[in-house]
């Protein structure tokens, strides 16, 4: 990483976008069979063990599409499976997670005002914490919790809003917010080598046999792919966080990152009804709405408090942040705090050029990021990257002051 770092640049984006192209089309093929199952049509005169089947129109042609209850009388010569989107998808994953943080763990994955652990020791936790997730995850859905459908995800709820207060108690708040999307999506994979994939083989085997397939392992398939289903929005949200510091670095990062999981289910259940015919509801959206609210509520309470920080979202062009002692003082915290890294050519060993080509070298290049700086290291705690500089929340409390001040100086 250190001896050549622009090759480790250019793997650190290849390995991202591996990974993005991979879940998009795992997210694409579950949302289409989820919908397709919920809107099923049952016409008089299907055939014997035909659950539902389904009219579609799509590139000039139309698609004529049912669904057996458990299988068919015969297994057909050519069978498509659908495995290998979820397979790449936790692959590119967890090489990414390598490349960034397990390499990086120093800067990405471990902050001594958190957890004082060796590099090494944190990587154990974190691939020992995607194996628990599984291990618990498929222990209560085999308990006696799973008859009930409500009960088994209200279960499972409280398992992820403990690990996500367990996460920010272990590892950075970033890299906290990306082990609870890893551990969510771990489990989501899981269940398609583990349950789902296994099933099907199942009953091929049954068939192949000349016996009758079980159902029960359809229904239990079905359960899991439904739980899929549900989480896919919030992990796609927490994999995202990663940008925005108002998220995964305030006080209450835990419940953010649990609330959202909510959202997710009301969104999902909006469309899963949406599909299934049930009609159009609007408490979805709506709690969804009054959920996301609660959230932008909780980014503001932290120890650094502020009155103005809608004052964030106001053009800059005419603030004067610079000049003033507020000013001096700003650039010369950011002199030993930051520019070691956001420079013209960057002192922090890997590091091959300015991140995200914001510098500090000026004051104008100081002004010109102020917003940046404003919501990265003042009002929350996203930079440094766990905050291997040690900035102190009075340094913090001073970047804040001098930016609000700045915004109430233009009024």
């Amino acid at each position: 990483m250190t001896d050549y770092p622009i090759l480790w640049e250019w793997l650190t984006f290849a390995v991202r976008w591996a990974h993005v192209i991979a879940a998009i089309g795992w997210i694409g093929a579950s949302f289409y069979f989820i919908a397709l199952d919920l809107g099923l049509r049952k016409p008089d005169g299907l055939p014997e063990g035909v659950r539902g089947e389904e009219w579609q129109v799509h590139g000039g042609g139309f698609y004529h599409v049912r669904k057996y209850t458990v299988a068919p009388p015969g297994l057909p010569e050519h069978l498509i499976w659908f495995k290998w989107d979820s397979y790449a998808t936790w692959l590119t994953g967890f090489a990414m997670m390598c490349v960034i943080y397990y390499a990086g763990a120093e800067l990405y994955l471990v902050d001594t005002a958190i957890l004082d652990v060796a590099p090494g020791i944190a990587i154990a936790i974190s691939i020992a914490s995607l194996v628990f997730g599984w291990v618990v995850y498929d222990l209560i859905c085999r308990s006696p919790a799973s008859k009930s459908d409500t009960g088994l995800m209200l279960l499972l709820f409280v398992v992820l809003v403990a690990m996500a207060w367990g996460y920010t108690q272990l590892f950075a708040a970033r890299a906290a917010f990306l082990h609870l999307g890893a551990f969510t999506a771990t489990i989501m994979t899981a269940n398609v080598a583990m349950i789902i994939m296994p099933n099907q083989r199942k009953t091929i085997a049954a068939l192949k046999a000349g016996r009758e397939p079980d159902p029960a392992y359809g229904i239990q398939a079905k359960q899991r792919s439904l739980h899929n289903n549900y989480l896919t929005l919030p992990v796609i949200f927490l994999m995202l966080s990663t940008h925005h510091p108002l998220a995964f670095a305030t006080d209450y990062n835990w419940l953010i990152a649990s609330l959202v999981f909510l959202i997710g289910v009301c969104i999902r259940y909006y469309f899963n009804s949406y599909h299934a015919q049930k009609g159009v509801f609007v408490w979805p959206w709506l709690a969804a709405l009054g959920i996301f609210g609660m959230i932008i509520w909780l980014s503001t309470f932290n120890s650094l408090q502020t009155t103005d920080t809608a004052q964030a979202d106001q053009p800059l062009e005419e603030m004067r942040f610079a000049g003033g002692p507020d000013f001096d003082k700003v650039q010369e915290l950011l002199g030993y705090r930051c520019v070691m890294c956001h420079t013209a050519e960057p002192l922090w060993e890997g590091i091959a050029s300015t991140p995200k080509d914001v510098s500090f070298d000026t004051g104008r290049d100081i002004a010109r990021h102020a917003r940046e700086i404003y919501l990265q290291a003042g009002i929350s705690r996203a930079m440094p990257p766990a905050n291997i500089t040690y900035m102190e929340d009075s340094e913090r409390q001073l970047i804040a002051d001098w930016y609000e001040n700045a915004v109430l100086e233009r009024k």
